[in-house]
């Protein structure tokens, strides 16, 4: 079946989803039933694209199927949108992708582009739900934070936080914030939008130090959800939504390890302290391991090699 072919008989499941039938449906999806996979892949497409809202109570249903567990979530009573047609072509053509495949920053403006094409109403849903997940740290109250000064990172002792900040950014060619803030047009988002963005492009690398995910593809999916099950993240929703449906879509025998992966990042941003909350700049100097002692966060512990993905494609070749 064609991608074309799938993605319409995924917009079926488009829809707010029953969760107990949800959470249901993820160990065939991970096994391979395909009907499944594409109620989980629509499910994601709804919270991600419809209803912002309703993303902890559709994760959470997910993570409790991929458990054998039924969700204590509901998304009763949460406001929607619809997706308009529009939209649907310009997904299609991101789930096909560039002749070379994407890389990380492609995919990365690729989902940010969907985001421009929702309905005009997603806008302020969204901010809603912003303002109103526990990890946003009344985000819209926040004041937007200055650039990273990098250079000054690099004057740190070896070990800190910064330290390792600086060599990642330096050893990986990698971007301070990841896109530029400016560029993308963060500055014309809603208040809790704006920041929320903007701190998280800024802090993800730093994330990926304090909360244990390397930079890896796998891991790249893992802190995602991560940061989802923290902060709301709209942009992570849609990309989660994004890479699930080009799995069920295109690859669906890797449909399973996906799905577990992301469950078990998931579960562990819903355990961990909000990191939000966290003055991040002033603990540069402090040793990685000593930041999470003192504010208990436990590096992620996923059931899969970090650069699986990788050993994969270099055995494919």
């Amino acid at each position: 079946m064609s991608v074309s072919e799938t993605l319409a008989q995924i917009k079926d499941w488009v829809v707010e989803p029953d969760l107990l039938s949800l959470a249901a449906q993820v160990q065939p999806a991970m096994q391979g039933n395909a009907q499944a996979q594409q109620q989980v892949s629509g499910a994601l497409l709804w919270a991600a694209f419809a209803a912002p809202a309703a993303v902890t109570a559709v994760y959470d249903a997910i993570a409790a199927g991929n458990q054998n567990q039924q969700p204590s979530t509901t998304t009763s009573d949460l406001e929607q949108c619809s997706i308009p047609e529009a939209f649907w072509d310009t997904f299609a053509e991101t789930l096909e992708g560039p002749e070379e495949g994407y890389d990380a920053t492609s995919i990365t403006v690729a989902v940010a582009a969907l985001g421009g094409r929702v309905a005009d109403e997603f806008g302020p849903l969204a901010e809603a739900a912003a303002q109103q997940h526990p990890g946003g740290n009344n985000a819209a109250n926040q004041t937007i934070p200055e650039l990273i000064d990098v250079p000054k990172l690099a004057q740190l002792p070896d070990g800190s936080l910064g330290n390792e900040l600086y060599r990642m950014l330096v050893d990986n060619n990698f971007d301070a914030e990841v896109l530029d803030r400016e560029v993308i047009g963060l500055a014309n988002l809603s208040p809790a939008l704006r920041y929320l963005n903007t701190r998280i492009l800024q802090m993800h690398d730093v994330w990926h130090l304090a909360a244990g995910y390397q930079t890896t593809s796998l891991h790249e999916i893992a802190i995602s959800a991560f940061q989802l099950a923290q902060f709301g993240h709209n942009y992570s929703s849609m990309f989660l939504a994004t890479v699930v449906t080009m799995s069920c879509c295109k690859t669906p025998v890797g449909f399973g390890l996906l799905l577990q992966n992301i469950s078990e990042a998931w579960r562990h941003g819903r355990s961990a302290p909000p990191l939000m909350e966290i003055d991040w700049e002033s603990e540069w100097h402090q040793k990685t391991e000593d930041i999470r002692k003192r504010h208990g966060i436990e590096p992620f512990k996923g059931s899969f090699p970090p650069d699986l993905l990788e050993q994969l494609a270099a055995s494919a070749a």
